[in-house]
């Protein structure tokens, strides 16, 4: 399949970012004229991705994260890629509840949250080299 479109842009772990990458991700998606409701599940989903990032991949303290979008005829891919920590059981942290920072008060659901707005979502980590979020959505134009 050929993509119509590719972005990729790279930020600071910062919580502010946060914001920035869900307008980017939805402005450039926007460009296929998906759904309202479309949008809001990217945006809600890169918000966590993104968030994931910067409290768990590198514990709030400064790094670069990577989000790269490819647009295809009937579908986007959103990638979200950091350089933090990693995750040591992935299976463990996609379990709805847990968390790796209770004393944040984390409600322990981001994947969970990826899991249920997306239509794909694969999980490539290595504790000490990073993380990789691969997300997929049906535009539901095609």
């Amino acid at each position: 399949m050929q993509p119509i479109n590719k972005v990729k842009v790279e930020f600071l772990s910062k919580s502010s970012n946060e914001a920035f990458a869900r307008v980017v991700a939805a402005s450039f998606v926007a460009q296929a004229d998906p759904s309202i409701e479309v949008l809001a599940d990217i945006r809600t989903a890169v918000s966590e991705a993104v968030t994931n990032s910067i409290i768990h991949g590198y514990d709030e303290k400064e790094g670069i994260i990577t989000m790269a979008c490819t647009l295809y005829p009937e579908l986007v891919e959103i990638t979200i890629e950091d350089s933090g920590k990693g995750i040591e059981d992935i299976e463990k942290a996609k379990e709805p509840l847990y968390t790796s920072k209770p004393e944040l008060e984390r409600s322990g659901m981001g994947f969970t949250v990826m899991e249920t707005f997306m239509d794909t979502l694969i999980i490539e980590s290595s504790p000490g080299t990073g993380t990789r979020i691969v997300m997929t959505k049906q535009l539901g134009n095609g």
